[in-house]
């Protein structure tokens, strides 16, 4: 199972009812933060997710409504004890914009933090999961986040593995990969301790914030089970969206279909556009099934 909470969904500034943008994916155990504006350690608090198993933040850009928490949360880590290494992500300028804001908050931390600058391609990779990049048009060097839970071809059956004498280790770990083995001059193929039946499609969460729609990165968020995209505008300000290099509520819910998204939730919202139910018909225009992102929301996949 993957759980997502909205910690911030304003844009901008926050107000009473939002936070500035930010969203956590929890998966095998495991926290990953998409965006750290300030703020969101509290919201962190506020929600369960806990920073002490946060194991990479990933920054879009470094406007200030993206970043300015991540030196407060990276105090906070050191203060309770951690000493897990922290991996952040982002693209040019990552590793100087990390060292800077560290500087200027004059923390002294106790654990390693991994700073890589990405622009596109498999950035992150687990057993289980892995997370791609992708560049987006903004006003400065701005990342979009495919996180895909990897595929299971199927299941591995142990008790046939050992009734066929295949002794247990690195042959396993073959088979299971889809690669046939030889023992005692037999071989035996995948699909002979394998019950494929089982198999399952991983699913796949896109993050994309500040840009101007367009296709450059519709391969890269193609059949996403869940599309959390920008909509810092509706289209009564379509041209100021095009401006600033950002999207509407509409444009948003196209992008949404041209993907073939299973869902799209609609996020960074411009403190100005306080009627959700507004930005929601208007995002149904061009696609069904959206929601407006509260802070604070809770999502499992």
């Amino acid at each position: 199972m993957i759980r997502i909470v909205f910690l911030g969904t304003s844009c901008s500034n926050p107000t009473v009812e939002r936070n500035l943008s930010a969203t956590a994916v929890q998966f095998d155990g495991k926290w990953f933060l998409f965006d750290c504006p300030e703020g969101t350690q509290r919201q962190m608090m506020q929600s369960g997710v806990s920073y002490m198993k946060l194991q990479a933040i990933f920054f879009s850009h470094f406007h200030a409504d993206h970043f300015l928490g991540f030196p407060g949360l990276v105090a906070t880590m050191s203060m309770h004890g951690r000493d897990a290494p922290l991996y952040v992500f982002g693209p040019k300028g990552t590793k100087e914009e990390v060292r800077k804001s560290l500087n200027l908050a004059m923390m002294r931390k106790d654990f390693e933090i991994i700073a890589r600058e990405v622009r596109s391609g498999k950035i992150y990779e687990e057993e289980k999961m892995l997370v791609n990049a992708f560049p987006l048009k903004h006003e400065v060097p701005c990342i979009g986040f495919a996180f895909k839970e990897k595929d299971k071809a199927g299941e591995f059956q142990r008790k046939k593995a050992l009734d066929l004498k295949i002794p247990e280790g690195p042959l396993w770990s073959r088979l299971q990969k889809g690669q046939s083995v030889k023992v005692n001059g037999k071989t035996f193929r995948p699909e002979d301790v394998m019950d494929y039946s089982k198999g399952k499609t991983g699913k796949k969460i896109s993050v994309v914030m500040d840009t101007l729609p367009n296709e450059s990165y519709f391969d890269a968020i193609m059949d996403s089970d869940l599309l959390v995209h920008e909509s810092a505008f509706t289209d009564a300000h379509k041209q100021r969206a095009k401006e600033t290099k950002h999207s509407t509520a509409f444009q948003a819910a196209e992008v949404a279909a041209k993907t073939n998204a299973k869902q799209l939730v609609l996020t960074h919202l411009s403190p100005r556009n306080k009627d959700n139910e507004k930005i929601e018909n208007e995002a149904r225009r061009a696609f069904g099934n959206v929601v407006v992102a509260k802070d604070l929301m809770k999502m499992e996949l």
